[in-house]
């Protein structure tokens, strides 16, 4: 068993070390040598753990791809008025600034989806367990009576998570802050439910 431990403790330390070499780097020139120097170890001692690098960044992408879904998840589970979880929902998805590293490494990971099936997959993921969220709020304040939705819930859901992750770009390359983009979204919110959010 303490084996067991001390390999799960070694991948989280490369996972760990994976993603502090993604966001410096970036994914396109990612080197197995560069998540190997940040975690302290030879490449050999990584290819010990994964097949080889792509096997460690799909692993780390998944990773990343849970913890922002989880927490966006449960931060709007319980809360039972549709208005303040729209709210909650739109400021849980939203990058803190430039240096948000795990949507910062969400957004490094998606342009390996244009041209690989595998990290499409994972990006569809990503993107439909978002509007799913989306979806859920916009459903209960349709049936609380508090949205008048000008469109069908699943288009306006999947137009939620467009529009964060065109802002999300905005806000990584320090072109607009977060408060900024929460202010935009909560007016589309505004202009599809019918409900002013404050």
């Amino acid at each position: 068993m303490a084996r067991r431990k001390d390999q799960d403790g070694r991948r989280a330390q490369l996972g760990e070390a994976a993603q502090r070499a993604l966001v410096s780097r970036g994914l396109e020139g990612l080197r197995l040598r560069d998540v190997a120097e940040e975690a302290g170890v030879t490449p050999a001692a990584v290819l010990y753990y994964y097949e080889d690098l792509d096997a460690l960044m799909y692993e780390t992408f998944q990773q990343a791809m849970e913890r922002f879904c989880g927490a966006r998840e449960a931060a709007v589970e319980g809360v039972e008025d549709a208005a303040e979880r729209l709210r909650i929902c739109i400021e849980s998805g939203v990058a803190s600034g430039p240096d948000d590293r795990l949507v910062r490494m969400l957004f490094e990971f998606w342009p390996r989806s244009l041209r690989d099936p595998k990290a499409a997959a994972l990006d569809s993921v990503l993107m439909e367990r978002q509007a799913a969220v989306y979806y859920g709020v916009l459903i209960l304040g349709q049936a609380q009576g508090t949205f008048t939705l000008t469109d069908p819930p699943r288009m306006l859901a999947a137009s939620f998570v467009a529009l964060e992750d065109g802002y999300q770009m905005e806000i990584l390359a320090g072109r607009r802050t977060r408060a900024e983009v929460i202010g935009a979204v909560r007016s589309f919110a505004s202009a599809v439910t019918g409900h002013r959010l404050g």
